[in-house]
């Protein structure tokens, strides 16, 4: 007998309680499986490996969402979208910055929600990924690191294992099979948010900037800013099995 399919689980974590209860509503009508929790705390008691998303509150009582978010990060890559009342450009690099895969202001309709949950999880599930590794070798070497798409690991010679989120693999995984090759912001944000990319978006930087301190890159030796275009990996790439 054909396994049964798992439904998508989110978790829902905002303290307005209507706010709360009308998304979980919604979110089930559309055949979601739904968690809520009212603050951090409580996120805590309910996170899960069956959570496949986060939707998460930026002001919150005891620890904001943003605090939540970096915390969040030192352990998991489970996908997070923002909630927020703050509209300003500043407040979405924040969260970013954070770890966040997207940032949505209130107030908004439920179904932009459930758009942006259905995009982010694509990007997770990276569709017809397996097809274009399998065309590829499994590990990828430049400037004394290693990159395995098959556990998405980044690894240093000194073997520090470095765990990207899934926009910082997606975007070094581009720099890598694009190796000496400008990428205009336009082009990586497509590789990393696909068709949902937004033309003004401009946190391609910010995750160019995590990727660069990861790679000890603070010079921008390996990724290069090309001034007014884009950035280009200026370093010798190979791939091994």
């Amino acid at each position: 007998m054909a396994q049964e399919k798992k439904s998508t689980h989110i978790l829902i974590v905002e303290d307005d309680k209507e706010i709360r209860e009308g998304l979980a509503s919604y979110l089930r009508e559309n055949n979601l499986e739904v968690t809520t929790a009212a603050d951090g705390d409580e996120m805590q008691t309910k996170l899960s490996p069956e959570i496949d998303l986060i939707v998460l509150d930026v002001m919150l009582p005891g620890k904001d969402g943003l605090t939540l978010c970096r915390e969040l990060r030192t352990a998991s890559d489970i996908p997070v979208i923002m909630l927020t009342a703050r509209g300003e450009p500043t407040d979405r690099v924040l969260g970013i910055e954070m770890g966040a895969d997207d940032y949505i202001v209130k107030p908004f309709h439920s179904r932009e929600l459930l758009s942006r949950i259905n995009a982010v999880l694509r990007r997770a599930d990276a569709p017809g990924r397996e097809e274009r590794e399998a065309m590829l070798k499994n590990k990828i070497t430049f400037a004394n690191w290693v990159l395995d798409l098959d556990s998405q690991a980044l690894t240093s010679k000194d073997d520090l294992v470095v765990s990207l989120t899934p926009t910082e693999f997606r975007l070094l995984e581009a720099f890598l099979t694009h190796p000496n090759r400008l990428l205009s912001r336009d082009q990586l944000m497509n590789f990393t948010h696909g068709r949902d990319a937004s033309p003004v978006d401009r946190s391609i930087d910010v995750t160019v900037g995590r990727l660069r301190q990861h790679l000890n890159d603070s010079k921008g030796k390996i990724i290069k800013t090309m001034h007014g275009q884009g950035y280009m990996l200026d370093v010798p790439v190979k791939r091994i099995r």
